[in-house]
């Protein structure tokens, strides 16, 4: 169908419809996009592992709402703190699951992540799994990683938390829909080490000065838990580069309760 705007009234003092192409439509679509400041929203999806975050990723990198209406596939930057290339093993370890051996090489990491959002702090970064997580495995491997002052880089940036958690009863389906594809089933073998990951982060989620949204993801479509975040991330206001205050939270409420979408 034709796009149609109503035409002023002129000589005959009547107003008629007129047909506009859908390529004047991109073009004004366009001008409009140019004339607004740019969408730059800065996610982290956090979660242990059977919480879609991943999926969850490449959604919000396509999503018209937080990324912006595109005409074509691009490389829009997602990156992952479970990239495991700190070694020249398959599997190895990531800046996540590091040993103590690999530990400069992995504070590295994500000192030079974060330097490089805050060159880049007026683009759109979506992070699947980052500090948090670190922080998670490693005080399960009986030692801390030391993230102190990444929180006060990022938040300045915008940087917003999405904390993937799903309700522990729906694990154990969750770990059969996965087997079917996983390359590496084992991993899954104790769903243990994920409920007590998922109440850790939780934990260290409360903690954070950034803001924190909980997301069930148990029965829900990766294309509504998307818009859930867009929907929050609009609310707060972060879907734009900060102009003035600290965004996302009031002062003081660092530590505050997550939000919650269910």
């Amino acid at each position: 169908m034709t796009p149609t705007v109503a035409r002023p009234a002129g000589s005959s003092g009547s107003a008629a419809p007129v047909s506009l192409d859908p390529r004047d439509v991109l073009l004004l679509t366009d001008e409009m996009a140019e004339s607004a400041p740019p969408l730059c929203p800065k996610i982290i999806l956090e979660g242990t592992r059977l919480t879609r975050k991943t999926e969850l990723a490449f959604a919000l990198n396509e999503h018209p709402r937080v990324v912006g209406p595109r005409r074509y596939r691009y490389h829009s930057p997602v990156i992952s703190g479970e990239w495991g290339g700190l070694t020249n093993q398959a599997w190895g370890p990531s800046p996540i699951s590091f040993g103590p051996e690999e530990e400069p090489a992995a504070v590295e990491v994500f000192r030079t992540w974060t330097r490089l959002f805050e060159l880049h702090r007026y683009y759109s970064w979506i992070v699947d799994r980052f500090h948090l997580s670190a922080r998670a495995d490693q005080q399960r491997r009986g030692r801390d990683f030391d993230d102190a002052g990444l929180e006060e880089r990022l938040l300045p940036l915008g940087f917003a938390i999405v904390l993937c958690t799903r309700a522990e009863e729906t694990f154990a389906s969750a770990r059969e829909e996965r087997l079917l594809v996983s390359a590496k089933p084992d991993q899954y073998d104790d769903l243990g080490v994920f409920l007590a990951e998922q109440r850790a982060l939780r934990r260290l989620a409360a903690a954070s000065r950034l803001p924190v949204l909980e997301l069930e993801v148990a029965g829900r479509t990766v294309g509504d838990l998307a818009e859930e975040v867009a929907d929050w991330l609009d609310h707060r206001d972060l879907l734009r580069a900060p102009t003035g205050a600290v965004p996302g939270r009031p002062a003081g409420a660092a530590g505050a309760a997550p939000d919650q979408v269910r």
